[in-house]
């Protein structure tokens, strides 16, 4: 699927995939849904809580992956750019196509990039919590949850395409 070039952050060439624009429309709804169902929030309230959980959504997307590029960087095999819209709701960082092969270590420290941010970002959440009134204190716990969970927990269920999967992958390539 052909990618929609948006510019350049940081140095990354930033893109995102048509399928974005359906992920973002079925989060919208989901998360309306949750606050009008789960939480039970007017409609009118929910509907400005989904959209709202839903931009945050990508933001800690785009952030996990800027975790990612700065641990490459940091390895010297930095990234070259971030499209956002894989899977409809997840973003795929980008490595040069000529990169050469990288040890285990390398992977792993690159791995572990996105996840080290997005835990620090919900511990910030965690304590920023008790600020948070009324129902808005249902998106603060959202941004807790998803940093902590989607993001940061992550590492520990090995899926094959997420920062676990990849993690897994190099430490059975690795020799101690």
């Amino acid at each position: 699927m052909k990618s929609i070039h948006l510019g350049k952050l940081f140095g990354l060439q930033i893109s995102i995939l048509p399928l974005a624009f359906v992920g973002t429309l079925v989060l919208w709804i989901v998360f309306t849904v949750i606050a009008r169902s789960g939480l039970n929030i007017p409609f009118s309230q929910s509907l400005l809580m989904g959209f709202i959980a839903t931009l945050l959504h990508w933001t800690f997307e785009l952030i996990h992956s800027l975790g990612h590029a700065y641990a490459a960087k940091r390895t010297g095999h930095p990234m070259t750019g971030i499209t956002l819209g894989a899977m409809a709701v997840f973003a795929l960082t980008q490595y040069p196509k000529d990169e050469p092969e990288l040890s285990p270590s390398i992977h792993i420290r690159r791995a572990l990039g996105g996840p080290i941010i997005n835990g620090l970002l919900s511990i910030v959440f965690y304590f920023l919590l008790p600020l948070w009134r009324g129902n808005w204190f249902w998106i603060g716990m959202f941004a807790f949850i998803e940093n902590l969970f989607v993001y940061t927990l992550q590492i520990f269920l090995p899926l094959g395409f997420n920062d676990g999967g990849t993690i897994l992958k190099n430490l059975r390539r690795k020799s101690f």
